[in-house]
């Protein structure tokens, strides 16, 4: 996967899990391009000892979040 590959498109969302349903907190969410978008909580990369390309943010969400979505999932 090359960075930002879908610069410019808009995505159609799928709700797979969420930490509440205001919309305000950790979600997974499935596109209809077969990939995922994570909304959570901002993690620096220097932080994380990581050095990540441009494009590319690290976040953070609970485990049982990921699990869930995955559960939820049609893959």
């Amino acid at each position: 996967m090359t960075n930002q590959p879908h610069s410019g498109t808009k995505p159609h969302l799928t709700l797979l899990a969420a930490e509440c349903s205001t919309g305000t907190c950790p979600t997974v969410y499935r596109t209809d391009r077969e990939t995922v978008l994570v909304q959570g909580y901002i993690v620096s990369a220097a932080d994380a000892g990581l050095d990540l390309p441009p494009g590319e943010q690290l976040v953070e969400i609970p485990l049982g979040l990921l699990a869930t979505a995955a559960a939820n999932s049609t893959i």
